[in-house]
């Protein structure tokens, strides 16, 4: 009788650390709502409107905003193949996002359209050397694991990296244009500071950073 107790109680002990650690995992997922496909400016008028902005407001970028922000520069618009919004070289799709907010920094996860914690602090001075960064609402790390583009050199590499980069960074633009938000691309990082804070393995490479917030007023 004594055993079948001792038993039970590491049973109950066993489920409650699994449960406690299944816990923990999901408090480290930021499920974010379903994505608005449809909408927003005509594309000649955020062509109109696209352009770059270094001033802006304090304003918290709401959740649905995000959702959608991240959706278009590099969500799936083609379940049936997980395709993404941005084109990619054959279909590597090596650029991670990462966003850096008051919050933390957490990396996109397109194919469960959800954020994952990675730092749980404010780190946005880090992601970049201009003023403006550690104050602005979000900016975004594009970040190429190059361990995702199984051939050629790290020159080849970084061209098609820098190539993902561009299309993603365009697709914010449009879409930062179309909702009246500004926004900024920038180059000015410590990569080897920011890759440090930010937890990157050996073979990822940060490409540029993009900073988006309401203009200011």
């Amino acid at each position: 009788m004594f055993f079948g107790k001792k038993v039970f109680f590491i049973i109950l002990l066993s489920v409650f650390v699994l449960t406690a650690g299944l816990a923990a995992q999901d408090a480290d997922l930021v499920n974010l709502p379903a994505p608005q496909m449809t909408g927003g400016k005509p594309l000649l008028d955020c062509l109109k409107a696209r352009q770059s902005g270094r001033e802006f407001s304090s304003e918290k970028l709401p959740l649905r905003v995000l959702s959608n922000l991240l959706w278009a520069a590099d969500g799936i618009n083609r379940p049936d193949s997980g395709k993404r919004t941005a084109p990619s070289a054959v279909n590597w799709q090596d650029i991670d996002v990462y966003a850096a907010t008051a919050d933390g920094v957490f990396l996109y996860l397109s194919k469960e359209h959800a954020l994952k914690k990675i730092v749980g602090e404010d780190l946005r001075a880090a992601m970049g050397k201009q003023e403006f960064v550690k104050d602005v609402p979000l900016n975004l790390v594009y970040v190429s694991d190059y361990s995702k583009i199984p051939r050629g050199t790290d020159e080849d590499k970084r061209s098609i990296s820098g190539t993902h980069t561009g299309f993603i960074s365009q697709n914010v633009y449009l879409f930062c244009a179309s909702e009246g938000l500004s926004t900024v691309v920038r180059g000015l990082i410590d990569e080897e500071t920011a890759a440090k804070a930010m937890k990157l393995r050996p073979e990822q490479h940060i490409t540029l950073a993009q900073s988006v917030g309401y203009p200011k007023k």
